[in-house]
């Protein structure tokens, strides 16, 4: 599928193969969630370059101290290899004090989508 085809707001790759779905919640020290979110949301382009086609950061007024991430990569190798790179160790490092421990969520090997062939 070439690029100008694809119907998701993340820049896409030209071959859609199987990619990695990393999806969870955060939970953030009482009236913290705004300050994780702001660290969350720091421009990293490091994670692109190491295969992440989306993160998305989310909140909801029913759970507020939480914090919902989602995150596309190409690959869970990538992902995984993403956790040993400098930036994203030094943005986890800054999150960290924001955390409450509460963590959610799931991982899986996305197949398929309605958006595209």
């Amino acid at each position: 599928m070439a690029e100008q085809d694809c119907a998701v707001s993340v820049p896409c790759p030209s071959v859609w193969g199987m990619t990695f779905a990393n999806v969870g919640t955060l939970g953030a020290v009482p009236g913290q969630r705004d300050a994780l979110v702001a660290q969350l949301v720091q421009r990293n382009d490091a994670l692109a370059g190491a295969g992440c086609l989306a993160y998305e950061v989310g909140v909801s007024a029913d759970a507020p101290d939480t914090v919902f991430v989602m995150e596309l990569w190409e690959t869970a190798e990538a992902h995984q290899g993403s956790l040993a790179l400098p930036e994203v160790q030094a943005s986890i490092a800054a999150a960290r004090p924001l955390l409450s421990g509460e963590f959610g969520g799931f991982r899986f090997d996305v197949v398929g989508s309605p958006l595209r062939d």
